[in-house]
């Protein structure tokens, strides 16, 4: 039940950027800035929410190894839903707007929701950084392997919302975004399809899920 609840997680990571610009490309665009973050798809296409959604009631619904493994999770899955319940402004609609779950003005909306997204992808890094590398008394190589795997992803995200925050701040072009939302999106898929052991390269048979976490 584990492995599945954590490949569900990764797959549908891997799967919403994709999902998201497809699905808003065959729609009416009302703007040539429709694809300059996933989160703007949200007004075109429902695949944000329809991913979004149950990526998030999975997490919430997590049953972690231990206290802090279960709130972390838990945290990520309300950030998550955060994401989708107050949308981010896009241009092509006037300001004040009212939109999401609480219609509220899209710009008080925007600024939830880009505190929401930091907060899912921090938390999603942690995870991988320190929650995922954890072992029991013995480490083979191949966790070696996952563990440095789990490092890379979690500390690359953490850099790539840096540099989300440096795009924002210097003003470079908008689709920059969506290229870093998708290598975000990319690494946390990536990170819990290993936890998941959807790569039987990296798997050891005579491990346990009681002996290494």
């Amino acid at each position: 039940m584990y492995l599945r609840i954590r490949n569900l997680c990764g797959f549908l990571g891997m799967i919403l950027p994709w999902l998201a610009l497809f699905s808003a490309g065959i729609a009416p665009h009302p703007s040539d800035q429709w694809w300059w973050s996933i989160s703007a798809t949200y007004y075109q296409s429902p695949a944000l929410v329809g991913v979004l959604v149950p990526a998030a009631i999975v997490l919430i619904t997590y049953i972690g190894y231990n206290a802090t493994d279960n709130l972390v999770t838990t945290l990520c899955g309300i950030f998550g839903l955060g994401i989708v319940l107050f949308p981010c402004k896009v241009a092509w609609l006037a300001a004040g707007t009212k939109v999401g779950f609480f219609q509220i003005p899209m710009e008080t909306s925007h600024i939830i929701h880009t505190a929401c997204a930091a907060i899912f992808f921090l938390l999603i890094a942690l995870n991988s950084i320190f929650l995922f590398t954890k072992s029991g008394d013995s480490m083979t190589e191949k966790k070696k392997i996952r563990n440095l795997i789990y490092q890379i992803c979690g500390w690359s995200m953490i850099a790539l919302e840096c540099v989300f925050v440096t795009v924002r701040l210097i003003g470079l072009p908008g689709y920059t975004v969506m290229i870093l939302e998708i290598l975000l999106l990319s690494l946390f898929g990536l990170s819990w399809l290993v936890k998941g052991e959807a790569f039987p390269f990296l798997n050891d048979d005579e491990e346990s899920e009681e002996k290494i976490a």
